[in-house]
């Protein structure tokens, strides 16, 4: 099973960083910043980090793992992390670099139910978790689990 990370990342405004994904001849949609653990990536937190920075030309504060969920390929584990600064000059990666990939625009959404419902989040399972924290008011911090690696 491949294993992934993916990052809710808080800004300084309490906005959501995501990536709107635009693929040619395709539907736009967002998603969570990160992507496939390294052989060489020493743990999950350090393949978040990589992967934070290659996206978003920012280093994330990891605070702490929010859930992990399997489909039928691979497991994600997403983690709740702040980012203080990003830059699209500092993004990396083969993802970011190859227009036959689409483009990888850095948008800030609230984190409310009226701003996330009417966008096609993927994964759905994270769309869900969002959506519901949001209608509840949850706190993200409250949730994060700073204890699991």
């Amino acid at each position: 099973m491949i294993e992934c990370v993916r990052a809710v990342l808080l800004t300084p405004a309490d906005r959501l960083l995501l990536i709107r994904r635009t693929w040619p001849g395709g539907v736009p949609y967002w998603t969570l910043p990160g992507g496939h653990v390294e052989p060489d990536d020493r743990d999950l937190r350090a393949a978040l980090s990589r992967e934070v920075c290659e996206e978003t030309g920012g280093v994330p504060d990891i605070l702490g793992r929010l859930l992990t969920f399997d489909d039928t390929h691979q497991r994600d584990h997403v983690y709740l992390a702040r980012i203080a600064r990003w830059s699209e000059s500092g993004r990396t990666g083969p993802e970011i670099d190859d227009p036959d990939h689409g483009t990888y625009q850095l948008d800030e959404i609230a984190h409310a139910s009226a701003a996330l419902s009417p966008l096609p989040l993927l994964p759905e399972a994270v769309a869900t978790f969002l959506q519901r924290t949001a209608a509840a008011g949850q706190d993200l911090a409250v949730l994060a689990d700073p204890t699991v690696p």
